[in-house]
């Protein structure tokens, strides 16, 4: 059986405004280089869930959020390591996003989401957030 690390549970976080979505992209040199994502990242050993969703957005991108709902959580495993993805809702309360680790970021309409090169792990997440758009749910 081949197995990989696990590397615990990662949040990330859809943070709408204006009717676009923030996304970021991952530097070189990283798991999964150049693709986009949700930014967020590890929570730590003690943490719940949004304080480290809180603390990543902080950390990385300088902007305080309020997390306002979750999505269901994706277990995926990649070649070399797999991971918990906690995903949730949120909205800036204070502060613009400024690159601190990505290589970019991007305002999108989620209708043109599908032209960026998302990890395997947030396509479901990615659909579960066009559902609850739609009004419907999963």
């Amino acid at each position: 059986m081949n197995s990989v690390k696990h590397i615990g549970d990662v949040v990330c976080a859809i943070i709408e405004r204006n009717g676009r979505i923030l996304i970021a992209q991952r530097p070189e040199g990283k798991s999964l280089p150049l693709k986009w994502e949700f930014p967020g990242g590890k929570v730590e050993e003690g943490e719940c869930a949004p304080e480290a969703l809180r603390r990543e957005l902080c950390e990385e991108l300088g902007i305080t959020v309020a997390v306002r709902h979750p999505l269901t959580p994706v277990r995926y495993a990649y070649e070399s390591f797999s991971l918990r993805l906690l995903p949730f809702l949120c909205e800036i309360e204070s502060g613009e996003p400024i690159l601190h680790e990505h290589c970019a970021l991007a305002w999108v309409m989620p209708e043109m989401i599908d032209s960026y090169d998302f990890p395997a792990a947030d396509i479901p997440i990615l659909a579960e957030y066009r559902l609850l758009r739609s009004g419907r749910t999963a």
